[in-house]
């Protein structure tokens, strides 16, 4: 394994970091409300899948009982 020079190492870096197309402010603010929009909206989702198996549960409890 080639043995870097750390001043070589850092320019590199420099010019690579240099290459990102960083979002803009609006891009951020979007994509954030979307992913609390649908952490919600599955949240709402897996509410009502958990109280159907709960109420399933319970009916089958109660007629083997």
């Amino acid at each position: 394994m080639a043995t870097v020079n750390p001043l070589q190492f850092l320019q590199q870096t420099r010019s690579e970091v240099s290459k990102v197309v960083w979002p803009t402010r609006r891009e951020v603010l979007l994509t954030t409300a979307m992913v609390f929009a649908l952490a919600v909206v599955f949240a709402i989702f897996f509410s009502f899948v958990d109280i159907l198996i709960r109420l399933g549960l319970e009916q089958v409890l109660l007629l083997s009982a």
